[in-house]
């Protein structure tokens, strides 16, 4: 059976949705025109911000296996006292991927907005980026990311606010609501009023996080709504995936998270499907040699090394969807403690068949839990 049918093995249902986008309102042409895809004429394809994952290292990693179309950094948090936070200026400054980045910025003081937008702007920035779909409550509680979606008149003040002060691309992301979907359209039509130049649609609101199905209808209707181009987000697990989504939603691209983090071929998996082509499979093999390549990438000088595997087995929590059926590797993962026992577990499970394929899909039923790790949120 294709790993990539349906309800199939994999467990992720089909996609259904009542009616095509509405294509009659087609944008018009913008000198803000967005960068092109790396294969013209394909959809786009993004990283999705993640706290604590999206740094300059972790793109270069993913660069490393196929780019995405598209990089936005982590949100710069933005009050009174604030400045952009040079570890993520880095990602945007010392970026050698080739791809451009985005700035993603988290506040709710205009004034301040503008401040740190005026420093943005001299950097090589390909644009602004408004979060305004963060689903943490340490955030949304300070009424800023997913918030904000309860004051649609707060989020038409920001935006008219930054569209005065961006010269170029302005793009903006956000979920379907905060409890509900009541202010939905009243926020897409801001979007639409203020001239957003790409927007960003997770298929879920603020309080269901991550669990439950994406309404990818409400994808759809963002897409009929509004006249920039519509990336989804939500649930795209794979390459197939990416491609249902697509179909059923009319969006021009996906934005992908938490799956990249697990299988970061799978932007150039995406292009190939795209463009009809056989997605060429990846090996337990080649998962270890990338688990090998990112801890190398994210080594700190000086930082300990429990703190060291403690982050590294954030990101393991996601690979390790696709290892095992069972979970075994995620269980001894998750006891290691040193880089040495962290290691032999990766060869146990990854090295005693290096040539097992790695699965397109996660396995149902494998739960990452990546806070168990530290304080810091994965989101997305």
């Amino acid at each position: 059976m294709d790993d990539h049918a349906p309800g199939g093995r994999t467990g992720i249902p089909a996609l259904v949705i009542p009616s095509a986008p509405d294509r009659s309102r087609a944008a018009p042409a913008s000198p803000r025109a967005l960068p092109p895809p790396i294969l013209a004429g394909q959809p786009w394809t993004a990283l999705a911000p993640m706290q604590d994952v999206t740094d300059l290292a972790f793109m270069q990693v993913i660069a490393g296996y196929g780019a995405p179309d598209f990089f936005f950094t982590e949100f710069f948090r933005v009050h009174s006292q604030s400045r952009p936070e040079p570890h993520i200026l880095r990602a945007i400054t010392e970026n050698r991927t080739g791809r451009p980045v985005f700035a993603q910025l988290i506040g709710e003081s205009v004034p301040h907005l503008l401040e740190t937008v005026r420093a943005l702007l001299a950097t090589p920035a390909a644009g602004i980026d408004l979060n305004l779909g963060c689903p943490a409550p340490k955030i949304y509680r300070k009424n800023v990311g997913g918030g904000l979606l309860r004051d649609p008149a707060r989020i038409d003040e920001i935006l008219g606010a930054l569209r005065a002060a961006v010269p170029g691309l302005l793009t903006v992301k956000i979920r379907l609501g905060f409890a509900d979907c009541g202010n939905f359209e009243r926020i897409l039509e801001r979007v639409d009023r203020h001239g957003i130049d790409l927007l960003t649609v997770h298929g879920r609101t603020v309080q269901e996080m991550y669990r439950g199905e994406v309404h990818y209808d409400r994808i759809a209707q963002a897409v009929r709504a509004v006249r920039c181009p519509v990336l989804a987000n939500g649930n795209i697990t794979s390459a197939g995936r990416a491609a249902e989504v697509l179909a059923a939603t009319g969006a021009a691209g996906v934005m992908l998270g938490r799956h990249a983090i697990r299988n970061p071929w799978i932007f150039r998996q995406c292009r190939e499907r795209f463009a009809g082509r056989p997605v060429t499979p990846v090996t337990l093999a080649e998962v270890r040699g990338y688990i090998g390549h990112l801890y190398d990438a994210l080594a700190t000088p000086g930082v300990p090394e429990r703190l060291q595997v403690a982050r590294m087995k954030k990101f393991l929590n996601f690979v390790g969807q696709g290892v095992d059926p069972a979970g075994a590797f995620l269980h001894g993962m998750r006891r290691a403690e040193t880089a040495a026992a962290l290691f032999a577990v990766c060869d146990r499970h990854l090295l005693a068949e290096p040539g097992q394929l790695y699965p397109a899909e996660p396995y149902p039923g494998l739960l990452a839990q990546p806070n168990r790790e530290g304080p810091d949120s994965i989101v997305e």
